[in-house]
């Protein structure tokens, strides 16, 4: 094993991620005040996300400032209130797991990038890859709604993320970033990046995030047994990219990123100390060529090493009376739990005639993963994937855009899988659009689905099957006043069948087995966004999504709230040294299950706001000051069941979000 990761190491040809939507940044970082950043580059895999944008799909941009205005710590924090369509719900505040939903979907219907490198936990496809990615290392975030699993793969099911690092700029730039919060979070970063002569280009960055936390439990909801009352987190990452231009044409791109963590994992009785300790490397690189106009290609190949440790010491109680005696028993003492995940990619375009691209790309994966406290077996999944497409120029209609493109995938453990794509846009004037895709999309099943084999638990399933769902998203949207409104009105519908759970008993050895369930689960929604520029000083943004995400028993999915309405509002005097943000996120009613019982909660509204000052007229200085959950709403993010000390007698628990929270961040911008 070790000679394959070695050797996927050395042959490693990828990073660098999708596209920036340039113009819509520039737009944002020019409002602030920011001198822009980012280089179209025209290569490839950068510029697919604007390409899809063009043929019919809906792409987000979330921008670094939007980011800093808001004062967000780690990824899920920026994504809740900035992300139309995208239900994120933090378990217990910055750098924890979380509940997700886009477009009415599951948490395991997202697929997650960094610079283009698939990051998601195929261990477990609730577990998502973002409670150790720190808000400060962004440029920008790209979000692609809808069917992705034609170019991206597996699990872009519902959409895809792609989360980019810092960016390379073609002149010297640099910054450093300290401040603290009232849940005593201590928080520093920086980055540096440069073009050298010769065709070198580089970004260095580092981030580190810590923290005693908040209670995550109401207190009623603790036993006495419970004596660690605080989710406390400590997130270390540093990253580097490196660019050589051979040519005008040829540029060899590589990064990697170490993340270093201690994450808490709250609990509500017996548990004297419980964390996970986090190792993780995400190494790419990557080669550009074009050839000419008409033929462009990359190969990339990339390293994901996730490796997780888990300790839990409990204390130890009377059994009948449910008092602590004073002894300590070792639950779990640095446990392991982890993946590897590597592979190669590559695509190309080729052009025809004016009037026609065609796409053709390569994927190979290889993933292996186990973990030895909820017991997976040690096992090893490769997949090959072949997929291409045909897409028509401006040269063909000058105003209509139309596309069709399918992905094979064989992986081996299970069946193959097939998916096809077609998207088209129509620019019925310059001021109104349609656009829309339909297609399929696939998620393969995880490693605890095939492979796991807990006793008295739960066992995986060789033979389950991918599962498989039929998307169709159409818009329509324009712009009204000027440029002052841009609206868009969305309408989506899924039908996922062979959906991944629990099948079957087997009596003999007292064990849960997955496998797919019988049925169909229908999900249809809509969402209205309007953007608007106010004045030159004030921009507002509002999104309002509906959900109705059924399963085969006709009741609303767990963790999928039906409605979802978030707004933004940002005040940015060019004139004036400071500026004001302010923020709104709702989730509507949303269900969990526990012990056979169906429980509501939601229905809550968060209120942020916070300001900017610049100190000096060239605007290298910079102090933030944010207030999350302005009105300290206790709220529940996740229920679970706890149990008495005494007794064992099981209970109703509320995971609780961010409390209020103030923070003060000072920044130093070098150029």
């Amino acid at each position: 094993m070790r000679s394959k990761i070695q050797l996927a190491r050395a042959a490693a040809l990828a990073s660098s991620g999708f596209l920036c939507l340039a113009a819509v940044q520039a737009q944002t970082l020019a409002q602030a005040g920011v001198p822009e950043q980012v280089t179209i580059t025209g290569r490839l895999e950068e510029d697919l996300p604007a390409r899809l944008a063009e043929l019919g799909t809906r792409v987000d941009t979330v921008t670094s400032v939007e980011i800093q205005n808001g004062g967000y710590l780690d990824v899920p924090q920026s994504l809740q209130t900035l992300v139309p369509g995208l239900y994120i719900a933090p378990k217990n505040g910055p750098f924890d797991y979380v509940d997700i939903s886009f477009q009415g979907s599951r948490t395991q219907d997202v697929l997650w990038t960094v610079d283009g490198v698939r990051v998601n936990n195929r261990l477990y496809g609730g577990t998502t890859p973002l409670d150790t990615l720190p808000a400060s290392m962004i440029e920008r975030i790209e979000v692609l709604e809808g069917p992705q699993a034609l170019f991206y793969g597996t699990q872009g099911i519902a959409g895809a993320i792609n989360i980019v690092t810092k960016d390379f700029s073609d002149r010297p730039d640099g910054r450093l970033n300290i401040g603290g919060d009232t849940n005593s979070g201590r928080h520093v970063d920086g980055y540096f990046r440069d073009t050298l002569e010769g065709g070198h280009h580089f970004v260095v960055y580092a981030s580190a995030d810590k923290s005693e936390g908040f209670q995550p439990f109401r207190d009623q909801d603790y036993q006495p047994s419970e004596t660690d009352r605080k989710r406390a987190y400590d997130v270390m990452t540093i990253g580097g990219k490196y660019a050589y231009d051979f040519s005008s044409d040829v540029r060899f791109t590589l990064s990697e990123q170490h993340t270093d963590a201690k994450l808490d994992f709250a609990n509500t009785q017996q548990v004297l100390q419980a964390f996970n300790e986090r190792n993780e490397d995400i190494l790419s690189a990557k080669l550009d060529y074009t050839m000419s106009d008409r033929l462009q290609f990359f190969l990339k190949g990339y390293y994901h090493w996730w490796y997780a440790h888990y300790t839990e010491f409990d204390n130890d109680i009377d059994p009948g009376t449910g008092a602590l005696t004073g002894g300590v028993t070792v639950i779990d003492n640095h446990d392991f739990w982890g993946f590897t995940d590597y592979g190669v990619n590559a695509l190309a375009k080729f052009t025809p005639a004016p009037q026609i691209d065609t796409y053709l790309g390569y994927d190979y994966q290889n993933y292996a993963g186990n973990d030895v406290v909820l017991v997976i077996d040690k096992k090893t999944e490769h997949v090959h994937a072949v997929f291409g497409e045909v897409a028509t120029t401006p040269a063909f209609l000058s105003d209509v855009r139309l596309a069709a493109g399918f992905r094979y995938n064989a992986p081996s453990v299970g069946p193959s899988a097939t998916v096809w794509n077609v998207t088209g846009r129509w620019d019925v004037t310059p001021e109104l659009f349609v656009k829309g895709t339909v297609g399929t999309a696939f998620r393969l099943p995880t490693a605890e689905e095939l492979f796991a084999n807990d006793p008295n638990d739960e066992r995986g399933n060789p033979d389950t099957k991918a599962e498989t769902s039929t998307n169709v998203n159409a818009s329509i949207g324009g712009i009204l006043g000027a440029n002052m409104f841009r609206w868009e009105i969305v309408g989506f519908a899924r039908d996922i069948k062979n959906q991944i759970g629990i099948q079957s008993f087997d009596s003999t050895t007292n064990q849960d087995v997955f496998g797919n369930t019988p049925g169909t689960v229908r999900v249809r929604g809509g969402e209205f966004i309007l953007d608007a520029t106010i004045t030159s000083d004030i921009s507002s943004t509002f999104s309002y999504t509906h959900s109705d995400a059924k399963d085969s028993t006709n009741l609303q999915i767990r963790r999928v709230p039906r409605d979802l309405a978030k707004a933004t509002l940002d005040y940015h005097p060019m004139g004036s040294p400071f500026g004001l943000f302010a923020s709104v996120n709702y989730f509507g009613d949303t269900f969990e299950t526990l012990g056979g019982i169906r429980e509501k909660y939601g229905d809550v509204a968060v209120f942020d706001i916070g300001g900017r000052v610049f100190l000096d007229m060239e605007r290298h200085h910079r102090v933030d000051l944010n207030l999350q959950n302005v009105f300290d709403k206790q709220y529940a993010t996740h229920l679970t069941r706890g149990f008495t000390d005494a007794g064992g007698n099981s209970y109703l628990v509320s995971d609780l979000g961010l409390p209020r929270t103030l923070s003060l961040h000072y920044t130093y911008s070098f150029f």
